[in-house]
């Protein structure tokens, strides 16, 4: 007697199959999306403040606020220690702190 491969009972078993692994690779995808994202506005925060910090040397706080707006962040805080300025700016959420010196 000879045996028949892929009857109609066996070939429905490979649509649920197929149906959890593309769900599953959205939900991979989608997480990754999600930790890039994060990434990028935790790294574009730390742009902000090291250029606020930058401009703040010279420019003192009023600058520095100017330089976080324009790369996109909100200064919280400017302060003069010494010959170094420290800056605190947030943007979408994250915080990063930088600090610049006048010092050669």
């Amino acid at each position: 007697m000879a045996r028949v491969i892929g009857t109609r009972s066996s070939l429905g078993q490979a649509v649920p199959l197929l149906m959890v692994v593309v769900a599953l690779a959205g939900a991979v995808a989608l997480g990754l999306a999600r930790m890039g994202a994060e990434i990028h506005d935790r790294q574009q925060a730390q742009v902000a403040a090291d250029a606020a910090a930058l401009a703040g040397v010279d420019g003192g706080a009023v600058s520095a606020g100017v330089v976080a707006a324009r790369n996109g962040g909100r200064l919280v805080a400017w302060v003069v220690q010494g010959d170094d300025v420290v800056v605190v700016v947030v943007f979408r959420g994250h915080r990063a702190v930088a600090r610049a010196t006048r010092a050669p």
